[in-house]
C-alpha cells in the first residue's frame, strides 16, 4: 500500500485527502481517495501520480464524514473520474452505503469501516489490519486535557480503537502519527473517561 498526502489548497480551508495505491498498480488494486477536500485542488496532483494501465486515476472515495472540508470536493472528482461514495450518511451522491464493519478493499490491502461518531453523528475511521494503519478523519484521539463532555457511542468507540493494532493514524487535519500511537491511544480513553460521559 502507498499513501500519498496531497496538498491542500493554501487559500481555503480543507482536510487531509489521503490518495492509496497499490505498491504494483496491478489491475485488481482499488485507487482510492480517503476524503476529498473542499474544492477540486488535489486532482492535479493525481493527475500527475502513476495509477496504473487501463484503470480510473481515482476509483472509489471514502469520506470519513460528510462536513464540507471532507466531503465538498466530491464533485469535481465525479465529473473527472466517476469513482465509487462511500459515506456512513446517505448523501446525494453516495454510491455505496458505509457500515460498521464493513470490509473493503484499499490500494492492495484490506480495510475495515468502523463507526466512530463523536465528531459527528456519521464519523468513521479506516482501519488497515494488515498495515496496522488507522485513517481517523477527524475522530478526536489525541486529547491531552480532561474535561467536557463525551457521548457514550464515541467512549465505546475510542474503545474498540485502542484495542487495535495501530502504528500510525493518518489524521483529518494533523500531521501522521507515528510515534508512540498506542500509547497516545490509551492516554486519550483514560482522559475521556474522566470527563463528563453524556
Amino acid at each position: 500500500m502507498r499513501i500519498n498526502v496531497l496538498k491542500r489548497n493554501p487559500s481555503v480551508y480543507s482536510c487531509n485527502a489521503y490518495f492509496i495505491r497499490g505498491n504494483w498498480n496491478a489491475i485488481q488494486d482499488i485507487n482510492t481517495l480517503v476524503d476529498s477536500g473542499t474544492d477540486g485542488f488535489i486532482i492535479n496532483e493525481i493527475e500527475e501520480l502513476s495509477t496504473g494501465v487501463g484503470k480510473s486515476r481515482v476509483e472509489q472515495v471514502i469520506l470519513t464524514h460528510e462536513h464540507f472540508d471532507h466531503a465538498g470536493g466530491v464533485k469535481y472528482l465525479l465529473e473527472r473520474y466517476r469513482p465509487e461514495i462511500i459515506s456512513f450518511s446517505n448523501l446525494p451522491f453516495t454510491t455505496i452505503l458505509a457500515s460498521d464493519g464493513l470490509e473493503l478493499r484499499i490500494g492492495d490491502t484490506r480495510a475495515e469501516i468502523l463507526h466512530t461518531p463523536g465528531h459527528s453523528h456519521d464519523s468513521i475511521c479506516i482501519y488497515c489490519p494488515d498495515e496496522k494503519v488507522l485513517f481517523s478523519g477527524d475522530t478526536p484521539l489525541n486529547i491531552k486535557v480532561a474535561g467536557g463532555s463525551y457521548s457514550m457511542d464515541y467512549v465505546e468507540a475510542l474503545e474498540r480503537i485502542a484495542a487495535l493494532e495501530i502504528d500510525v493514524i493518518y489524521s483529518g487535519h494533523d500531521d501522521p502519527y507515528t510515534e508512540n500511537v498506542r500509547e497516545m491511544l490509551h492516554n486519550t480513553l483514560k482522559i475521556v473517561k474522566k470527563s463528563k460521559i453524556i
